[in-house]
């Protein structure tokens, strides 16, 4: 556990600004602790955070189609593809063709995109596990409930679908 002072309760009166930006602050620092629990094993193999979120997806469902990637990574084709290409020409990355629609590709990760993505889930599988267990799962779920409320709508329905997935 940490030595950290704890929190304080938010003021019955969150929806101030001062409230707001402390929310919008714990949200930056959070993110850069993310991340850089994971930039070790990025640096290690040479790999980017735009890397690291399309091997969490394509983990997260395999065979997801590069429509649905751009969709759930908010990227352009063409910035999505130079990372593709690079995960592919690395083989971390397999890209087959759908069932149905010959057109479509469809993505998987290699066992050794596998073993990457795995060591990056795992940086930082401790520290997520650490502070949802200090929060509590009432105060787990108001979070993802805070978060799912950032996105749009569109975003939210696949956010809901990789969970109907699994």
């Amino acid at each position: 556990m940490s030595n950290a002072p704890s929190s304080p309760a938010a003021s019955p009166l969150f929806l101030r600004e001062e409230e707001i930006r402390r929310g919008i602050e714990l949200l930056q620092f959070g993110h850069m602790a993310f991340a850089q629990a994971m930039d070790p094993i990025l640096d290690e193999h040479r790999l980017g955070r735009a890397h690291q979120r399309a091997l969490y997806f394509i983990a997260r469902r395999p065979n997801l189609s590069v429509s649905a990637l751009i969709a759930l990574l908010g990227v352009t084709k063409q910035s999505l593809g130079r990372v593709l290409d690079e995960l592919i020409e690395r083989e971390l990355l397999v890209v087959n063709k759908g069932d149905r629609d010959r057109r479509q590709k469809l993505l998987k990760l290699t066992p050794a995109g596998q073993a990457i993505e795995q060591a990056l889930f795992d940086a930082v599988r401790e520290r997520f596990a650490a502070a949802y267990s200090a929060a509590g799962q009432s105060s787990v779920t108001g979070f993802w409930r805070v978060l799912e409320s950032l996105l749009d709508p569109e975003t939210q329905r696949l956010v809901a679908a990789l969970q109907i997935a699994r």
